[in-house]
């Protein structure tokens, strides 16, 4: 079987999954590694250049991770006044599991679980390690409350620029660790041993042309899901979702699954599920932008109210961190009349909302002194019943006074579950609002108008958790020398995911498919020297 080149190791996907098992093949052993990118250069670094760049893993508290911390202009450490003011549980394995167990209904793959838990800790340290800079994400998840930064929901660090600087660092670090890229050159399809199915290769195309690549120690599928293709998603998420907006990358069409498929992998995880956000209606509905990339998404709900555009609420606001439902009212609402809604604050709510998703420069802010000003507004935008608006508000309202009347020593605090309720003996409203419920009454009031902007989908490929082999669907088996990671992988996320993880799996299986990719190229290698 001829070949036009030859490598150790390939892998197909050029975000943080893919790039952190190239680097790390590299890094144990394996001389020459290639990673082959759909996107040309100018528009690469998948669903990761869209993130902001934040990593859920186990700490012991604030001490553990001081060592590895910057300030936000790249100082490192940070103030000893500072630390004073800030308040951060450790993390445990058991709140991480916990947190997966909770959000996913107890779907998630224990194994898959168990290696995510046990290695996040170890993959943010390979990070540190390779020179990437942390900050704490102050501004995405603390809030300034009686003189304290109060950390909240276990994911506390990002990287230092988001997105765009933690795909920049990998291509750095790749190509200190002698990484070929090839941008502009997607995969095609796998080359496979016409007796065994072992995977020998992959077909790319490049310049134009067609090229058959060796691959002596596997290849590494790491191409992301399908949420940028409207077909795929109605085909298998169902109605509708082909309306959804595309929050990231727009060259994740299904490769991977498509290419795993032809050798017979086995499908595997929730194929009807995706992240998918509370995003901006005004926003680009096919592919990111490169320039705003995370801060179209719009996280403020919790602290005020969500209504459709008759008028109605549709999901219980408060009923968990946002870390842990914002990846699922995307969904929510695009059930809703025309998939859009609006998140409604007044004076004291708005106060909260983050700037960098919020800012006037971001999004389309819409402000009223009066709520029936606003539902005026807003009939502009879609809304078809101020009347019904205007009553929900205020059926919100005396259910909010009513919980606070029996429950007076009850306080507002963002950072924690609170328990403040629309929910009392007196007045039950349904969706209830089960935190963070305060009175919606002081002007200037102001509104946003959001639609679904989908992330990434659950569906994937099975893999042995242990070495990040693809596994046979007919034997339940390893595919030999066929590797996967990142957002391809299935049968971890289940409807929901606890913000952060994505990144942080694909970390730790990248890292576990590079190493054993490369060394299965170093055996392959051995085996043709005794030839």
């Amino acid at each position: 079987m001829s070949f036009d080149a030859e490598y150790d190791v390939v892998v197909v996907g050029g975000g943080n999954a893919g790039f952190t098992a190239a680097t790390t093949a590299a890094q144990q052993g394996a001389n020459r590694v290639l990673l082959v990118e759909k996107a040309p250069e100018d528009d690469a670094g998948g669903n990761t250049y869209y993130t902001a760049a934040s990593f859920r893993s186990c700490f012991d508290g604030l001490r553990d991770l001081l060592p590895f911390l910057y300030q936000s202009d790249g100082t490192k450490g940070l103030p000893h006044d500072l630390i004073e003011k800030i308040e951060m549980a450790p993390y445990t394995k058991a709140d991480f599991h916990e947190d997966i167990n909770r959000v996913t209904k107890g779907r998630a793959d224990p194994e898959l679980a168990n290696v995510l838990v046990d290695n996040s800790r170890e993959g943010i340290q390979w990070l540190f390690d390779n020179g990437a800079r942390f900050n704490l994400a102050f501004n995405r998840q603390a809030f300034h409350v009686d003189g304290k930064f109060k950390f909240w929901g276990g994911m506390v660090m990002n990287m230092i620029g988001g997105g765009k600087e933690l795909y920049r660092w990998h291509t750095e670090i790749a190509r200190k660790n002698g990484v070929t890229v090839y941008y502009s050159c997607p995969g095609i399809e796998l080359i496979t041993c016409p007796s065994r199915g072992d995977v020998l290769g992959l077909k790319v195309l490049k310049d134009g042309e067609y090229k058959r690549i060796r691959a002596l120690g596997g290849v590494v599928l790491a191409s992301g899901g399908f949420q940028a293709s409207p077909a795929l998603r109605t085909q298998y998420l169902g109605p509708g979702w082909d309306l959804a907006h595309v929050r990231g990358c727009g060259y994740n069409t299904g490769d991977g699954h498509k290419m795993g498929q032809q050798v017979g992998a086995r499908l595997s995880g929730n194929y009807s599920g995706c992240h998918s956000v509370a995003w901006d209606a005004n926003s680009p509905k096919e592919v990111g932008n490169r320039v705003l990339t995370n801060q179209y998404t719009k996280s403020g709900y919790p602290l005020g109210l969500m209504l459709n555009t008759a008028g109605r609420r549709f999901v219980d606001e408060g009923f968990d961190l946002r870390n842990f439902t914002y990846a699922i009212f995307g969904k929510e609402i695009l059930k809703q009349p025309q998939g859009i809604a609006f998140q409604v604050w007044d004076a004291d709510q708005a106060k909260w909302l983050r700037t960098e998703e919020y800012a006037d420069d971001v999004t389309d802010n819409i402000r009223a002194d009066t709520l029936e000003e606003l539902a005026e507004i807003l009939s502009a935008k879609g809304l078809q019943n101020k009347a019904q608006f205007l009553a929900t508000i205020d059926e919100y309202n005396k259910a909010v006074a009513a919980f606070q009347a029996e429950n007076p020593s009850r306080k507002f605090d963002p950072a924690v579950r609170d328990g403040m309720s629309t929910q009392s003996s007196k007045m039950m409203i349904m969706p209830a609002k089960t935190n963070w419920a305060t009175p919606l009454k002081k002007g200037p009031f102001q509104a946003v108008e959001v639609t679904a902007g989908v992330t990434f989908t659950f569906g994937g490929l099975g893999v042995d958790s242990k070495t990040g082999n693809v596994l046979s669907e007919n034997t339940r088996k390893p595919i030999k020398g066929l590797y996967c990671t990142g957002e391809l992988l299935g049968g971890l996320f289940w409807d929901n995911y606890p913000g952060g993880s994505g990144l942080t799996m694909g970390t730790v299986m990248g890292r576990i498919a590079g190493k054993h990719a490369a060394k299965r190229a170093q055996s392959s290698e051995s085996i043709r020297a005794q030839l």
